[in-house]
């Protein structure tokens, strides 16, 4: 397929569609946020979780400023349908990261939905929630190749410089 002029302008387009119009986008991320910031790990589309993700950063970015700030207040009340969820985003999501400037969440994809639709699934999720993570740990393990190699490298550096005249 050749690409020209037409195929390359955007139309006015800046988000995905998601949902049947504008209303039901915003109600949608309404949504899905206010389940984030309850549960703090969601699993929802690959798609869905790319866009909201942009907006949980921003309401943590809000938060920071503290529950006083009227603008944080209003972000907070629009963003999260239930009201209960306001106390928890200034007293325990905005103090956790209060050191970070940016990357609150993190995005891991899952497997394709079983059903008809075969939509790409992904989990996204608070960073320091009290969850297991979603991938275990890499563990260093010192029979690999590379690590008998390094090992073997620093004990011939400590004999060398043990046995050098100072």
């Amino acid at each position: 397929m050749r690409l020209t002029l037409p195929a390359l302008i955007s139309h006015g387009r800046v988000a995905r569609r998601i949902g049947l119009g504008p209303q039901s986008r915003i109600n949608m991320l309404r949504n899905i946020l206010t389940g984030l910031v309850r549960h703090e790990r969601i699993e929802t589309t690959a798609a869905r979780a790319d866009e909201v993700r942009f907006y949980a950063e921003k309401l943590v970015d809000y938060a920071k400023r503290g529950d006083t700030d009227e603008k944080a207040m209003k972000m907070a009340t629009f963003w999260l349908t239930e009201k209960d969820l306001v106390p928890k985003l200034f007293k325990v999501l905005a103090p956790r990261f209060e050191t970070q400037s940016t990357g609150y969440t993190r995005t891991a994809r899952l497997p394709n939905r079983q059903n008809l639709d075969r939509a790409q699934m992904a989990v996204i999720e608070y960073k320091g929630h009290p969850f297991p993570p979603l991938y275990p740990v890499k563990q260093d393990n010192e029979l690999t190749l590379v690590n008998q190699l390094l090992k073997g490298y620093r004990q011939q550096q400590q004999e060398e410089s043990s046995t050098r005249p100072s």
